[in-house]
């Protein structure tokens, strides 16, 4: 039995864990392990090699994909179905699985619909996938954003400054609710809640008032701004579009930075992470959860449990229906984000 595997999206550490379990799981399976290049592109371009416990060797700790990635959506594609399709066919491929998020596996879930033999495995540092309590990727993300934090403190208390710190999350706010929690953030800004800046300078300017000369400002990067009445929210944008076609994001950082000054006096710096965040070694709990989505995706194979993911549910491994794991983004709860609203003051 032939199974290809794929990485698409936006990279993040621990995919190269999973590619690795899923190799040495499907060895004892009797499998023969198929690596496709650049996501869904290896199936449209049928550009793909063999996927051995040689090639996989020594991959654990290692961030990025040796299978490399990329954002195409064969949906988006001419004949992009019967292309996959037809590779299917030409190279005897049994099955898929499909590493990746919200995009990767939505489109997995319509190619299972087509009839082709998909199983998912969720990745995505925003951690934005229904489905699952957890995906992997988030836990070094958020580690990477909480030492930044934690480094922004003392520089930001020395100079009196207000330090805003942008981190990744285009449609929801994990990393910076997280990051803000464990690096003890003055003010945590999420795209769930449009952000009032007038809000947050008045908060900034009673802190100061109260003997609190520094303040760490954290924000999502798809943090959306209350304008005027009649402008409603802005979504800060490069002005350019990614490879899906969605508007890059950039600059939200930079604009809340000048409208704490403007509205306080108060000297403020932006520091922005971005693929600082998506880079480097995973963490040890990363690199676990990958592992065990790894072997649970190729034991679904084995079992010919199609259209359905590996996901965390509490601390076991189980099945999710690639519907339900698709079917909307996870946001984060506004119970959950009370809690970190309790510490900002």
């Amino acid at each position: 039995m032939k199974v290809a595997v794929l990485t698409g999206g936006g990279d993040c550490p621990g995919l190269n864990a999973v590619i690795r379990a899923i190799v040495r799981r499907a060895s004892e399976h009797g499998f023969e392990m198929m690596g496709l290049r650049d996501g869904w592109k290896g199936l449209l371009d049928d550009n793909h090699f063999r996927l051995t416990r040689e090639t996989t060797s020594g991959i654990l700790h290692r961030g990025g994909t040796i299978l490399g990635t990329s954002r195409v959506n064969p949906f988006k594609v001419e004949n992009g179905l019967e292309r996959v399709k037809r590779a299917i066919e030409r190279n005897g491929i049994h099955a898929v699985i499909a590493i990746g998020g919200e995009g990767t596996l939505s489109a997995a879930t319509r190619m299972s619909e087509e009839g082709v033999r998909i199983v998912g495995v969720p990745k995505t540092i925003d951690n934005d996938l229904n489905g699952t309590d957890f995906t992997f990727g988030f836990d070094t993300a958020v580690g990477i954003a909480t030492e930044a934090v934690d480094r922004l403190h003392s520089t930001a208390e020395s100079h009196k400054r207000v330090i805003v710190c942008e981190v990744m999350g285009r449609h929801v706010g994990w990393i910076a609710t997280y990051a803000g929690i464990a690096g003890g953030a003055d003010v945590i800004l999420v795209p769930e809640i449009p952000a009032d800046l007038e809000a947050v300078a008045q908060h900034l300017q009673r802190r100061n008032a109260g003997g609190r000369t520094f303040s760490i400002v954290v924000v999502a990067e798809g943090t959306r701004i209350k304008m005027s009445a009649e402008q409603g929210e802005q979504l800060i944008t490069s002005g350019a579009l990614d490879e899906a076609g969605r508007p890059r994001l950039g600059g939200v950082g930079n604009i809340v930075a000048q409208e704490i000054e403007r509205r306080t006096g108060f000297e403020t710096r932006v520091s922005v992470l971005g693929h600082i965040q998506r880079g480097g070694a995973p963490t040890a709990h990363d690199r676990v959860l990958a592992t065990r989505f790894g072997v649970h995706a190729c034991d679904m194979v084995a079992r010919g449990e199609f259209g359905r993911m590996a996901s965390l549910r509490g601390n076991e491994i189980v099945s999710e229906r690639l519907s339900e794991a698709t079917r909307e983004l996870k946001r984060v709860p506004k119970e959950f984000f009370e809690v970190a609203q309790v510490f900002f003051g």
